[in-house]
């Protein structure tokens, strides 16, 4: 049955208007003033903004890591998701150092395959770099998989600056994109080498152990090897005005760099990691929270455009998995749950606000990543033969942030009482209402992606 929703806002990257919205099956038919289809269920929506379903580029469900395994897979993270306003997720398939590509593929979509509520993609990590690897980088893209992670840090996953260069050699000749987790392992080593003498274990060494300095410099180092390589990359969950300068310079150069921030490097300052009752563990994630100087820096940088994208780097502990670090910061798993808040997040403290406007929160949560990922325009934006991923977001009123009240299966929330200018009221996945004032109606109904190359 086709569905008409009637008097909302249609948001969009390059502007708003109010108009209907028409959707026949999983498509958006049509866009424009005073539709009418006589057979269609016709939806209120006057008062609402709708955005384009939101994409998050950057989760971690189901993930093995610091001898545990993060609270949320693929089945509550979908959930979470959904609920808020995020409809397509890529994730990372992390094959093993010595295993082929493939074999990490196939385990990802063992997890993810008919589990989850939204729509889904991955991200390849390469994490080893020899001819096997290399020659299957072709099949990826065969396989849907446009877009790749590499680490400049942790022992497991990081790969060395010659093989970093060989990869990006490759992406060039492919035209595949890299994200890379930009920190300096030896100069991290080392400071943790230094609390741990002097017995600096509680959580408040966590960001002493990973300065601005260690991040500027890894980004610093990754810009000048992709300009020999000469292929554009993406820093990913980027955390300092240090490491934006670093980017400018490069872009000053004539290099393409695109730049992911996190809503906690937005919102979130390192005084955190001082709570009491260690309760500074709950914001252990890598790179650390910021100075607010940073904050503010950030916020400047996503108006003005330096920033492409807002992902989430969700990656969920309970309090019980973060206890395991007690007496030792460095065996605290490091990651927050954020895929629910996201959006939310981004509307009252940068649209209701006054930082960025509707049209710029549109454009870095749905239409940039969309194409960035090769999505675009199936995902990304409200307009005739587009997938009908629709966020009904209420402005009126307000709502809060609590942990009784959240989807992921975590049992806390990084933003425990935080107030939220209005509220999603309703989610459309493909057309479909999946949720609808905070009650999830439909939670298996994602799809594998097989995603082009990047369009931008």
């Amino acid at each position: 049955m086709k569905k008409l929703l009637k008097g909302g806002v249609i948001v969009g990257a390059s502007g708003c208007r109010k108009a209907d919205l028409l959707i026949d099956g999983e498509r958006i038919e049509a866009v424009g003033e005073a539709l009418s289809c006589p057979e269609a269920e016709e939806i209120d929506v006057r008062g609402k903004l709708l955005f384009p379903g939101f994409l998050d580029a950057h989760t971690h469900f189901d993930l093995e890591v610091c001898n545990t395994v993060t609270a949320d897979d693929f089945y509550t993270g979908g959930r979470s998701a959904l609920r808020g306003g995020t409809t397509t997720v890529i994730d990372f398939a992390c094959p093993n150092k010595g295993e082929t590509l493939h074999t990490g593929l196939a385990r990802w979509h063992e997890k993810a395959d008919g589990k989850t509520g939204c729509d889904y993609g991955f991200h390849m990590t390469i994490d080893d770099w020899n001819d096997g690897i290399r020659a299957e980088l072709p099949q990826m893209f065969d396989e849907g998989i446009s877009s790749f992670k590499m680490y400049m840090t942790y022992p497991a996953m990081m790969i060395g600056d010659e093989a970093m260069f060989h990869a990006l050699r490759e992406m060039k000749r492919l035209g595949g994109i890299v994200g890379v987790h930009c920190e300096n392992a030896g100069m991290i080593d080392a400071l943790i080498a230094e609390k741990k003498a002097a017995g600096a274990l509680s959580p408040s060494s966590h960001p002493l152990c990973r300065p601005a300095e260690a991040e500027a410099e890894a980004v610093g180092r990754l810009l000048k090897l992709a300009r020999v390589a000469d292929v554009p990359v993406m820093i990913v969950h980027l955390s300092t005005a240090a490491a934006l300068r670093e980017v400018e310079a490069a872009r000053g150069l004539g290099q393409k760099v695109f730049v992911e921030t996190c809503p906690h490097y937005l919102l979130l300052d390192d005084s955190r990691y001082s709570l009491p009752d260690f309760a500074g563990a709950r914001y252990v994630c890598a790179p650390p929270l910021r100075k607010k100087l940073d904050n503010e820096r950030l916020w400047k940088a996503l108006a003005d455009g330096e920033i492409q994208t807002v992902s989430t780097d969700h990656c969920s502990f309970t309090l019980a998995q973060k206890d395991a670090g007690r007496g030792d910061f460095t065996k605290i798993p490091g990651g927050m749950p954020g895929v629910e808040t996201r959006g939310t997040l981004l509307f009252t403290y940068g649209v209701a606000a006054g930082r960025i406007t509707a049209e710029r929160m549109a454009d870095v949560l749905a239409e940039t990543p969309a194409k960035l990922y090769g999505l675009f325009p199936r995902k990304g934006v409200l307009q005739p033969g587009a997938d009908a991923d629709i966020v009904v977001y209420d402005p009126r009123g307000t709502s809060c942030i609590t942990a009784a009240d959240q989807a992921a299966n975590v049992d806390y929330a990084p933003y425990e009482g935080t107030q939220i200018a209005g509220h999603i009221a309703e989610v459309y996945l493909r057309g479909t209402c999946v949720v609808r004032e905070g009650k999830i109606l439909h939670d298996r109904n994602g799809q594998y992606l097989h995603r082009g190359k990047c369009m931008l």
